[in-house]
């Protein structure tokens, strides 16, 4: 059941119940500008990465910016992007089992949608999908350009899929995704850069050998937050798939620039608020958000606005914070922001985002693909 948001459009900052998802929306406006010029500057198409933020009310900021359209991973989180008037949706991901490929199928006849393979009895089925709704899908060939997950090899193996779906009658070759998830996450500039430049070699010979046969790449996507300046300098990628830019999590703010430093080119503009629900000894607090309201697979949050403390431990419901200077603890029942390790899973666990500029509440968003997981 949808709860009910934590706010009124109109509260002051102060009147947020908690915990609750917030959104500074200064710093994210400036975070879609910043990405959507870059893309436009660069000469490549934006298309954001809507499972990081879930949100159809984001998602139209980024198109009306200049985003092409959004990518999905799962069926159901692109209906609900469709269903709140998204038109143009790549599901980035395979899409296995005949009732999610007739759901695809029929979510094709409403939008532009598309879908990535790596196996061609997948293909086989995404085809007879397609026929029995009577529409056409265009399908891109996922390559394993090292993120060891997904994908077929290089070269020679995802040709023999792409010609596998430029023989199918309801199908349409449409080009490659090619994302290199773990390079993301490597800290030393210099590694991030050999590791797109490497998947940029394999990407550009799969490419000039698809083109060879006569099979052309409308897209050729994949990058991310921590990377998508090198693939495009590449010259390879033409679609930028970047997702969590919007909101920039404490995980991606660990990541080294080109001297060394730490590098953060856009803002962090999602905190979850916090209230402090106990005070047990001087240099302890005790915040009521915990494991229900983010997600530690990329570490603690860290704290956004109390300088010298610490968050030492999550548990379900509590958040346990250390203050290096007692005289400075805040008071029972203050707030505190936390900036989650990882904003795409912390985000599905909130019904709502909290929009908030100047000191008061502006919007309520719902987030729509809540849960979105078939």
């Amino acid at each position: 059941m949808i709860q009910c948001p934590a706010a009124r459009i109109g509260d002051p900052i102060d009147e947020i119940d908690t915990p609750a998802l917030v959104v500074d929306l200064d710093a994210l406006e400036a975070n879609i500008r910043k990405m959507s010029a870059f893309a436009a500057e660069n000469g490549v198409r934006l298309r954001p990465h809507a499972k990081t933020h879930k949100c159809s009310a984001i998602a139209r900021l980024q198109i009306e910016a200049g985003a092409v359209g959004i990518c999905c991973q799962k069926v159901s989180e692109a209906e609900a992007m469709a269903n709140a008037g998204i038109t143009d949706i790549l599901i980035s991901n395979e899409v296995v089992g005949r009732r999610k490929l007739d759901r695809l199928a029929a979510l094709s006849k409403r939008i532009r949608v598309a879908v990535c393979a790596d196996n061609s009895d997948n293909v086989d089925d995404i085809d007879a999908a397609a026929a029995r709704f009577d529409t056409v899908i265009p399908v891109l060939v996922e390559v394993d350009v090292g993120g060891g997950r997904c994908g077929t090899h290089p070269g020679e193996a995802s040709v023999a899929v792409a010609r596998h779906i430029a023989a199918c009658r309801s199908l349409r070759f449409g080009g490659v995704q090619a994302y290199h998830g773990p390079a993301q996450h490597r800290r030393s500039f210099d590694e991030r850069r050999e590791l797109i430049r490497k998947a940029g070699e394999d990407l550009a010979r799969t490419v000039d050998m698809l083109a060879s046969e006569g099979l052309t790449c409308e897209i050729v996507g994949g990058a991310g937050t921590g990377s998508y300046a090198f693939e495009t300098a590449s010259g390879v990628w033409n679609e930028l798939q970047v997702g969590s830019y919007v909101f920039m999590d404490h995980d991606y703010a660990l990541n080294l620039g080109s001297d060394g430093s730490r590098v953060q080119e856009f803002h962090h503009s999602l905190t979850i608020r916090t209230t402090i629900m106990s005070t047990p000894t001087p240099d302890r607090l005790i915040t009521d958000a915990g494991l229900k309201a983010y997600t530690t697979d990329c570490g603690l949050p860290v704290l956004a606005d109390l300088p010298g403390a610490e968050v030492l431990k999550a548990s379900d419901e509590h958040t346990t914070i250390s203050i290096a200077r007692p005289e400075d603890r805040p008071s029972l029942g203050g707030a505190l922001h936390l900036i989650p390790g990882h904003c795409d899973p912390t985000v599905n666990l909130h019904d709502w985002i909290i929009g908030v500029r100047r000191g008061r509440v502006e919007c309520l968003w719902p987030v729509d693909a809540r849960g979105a997981l078939f």
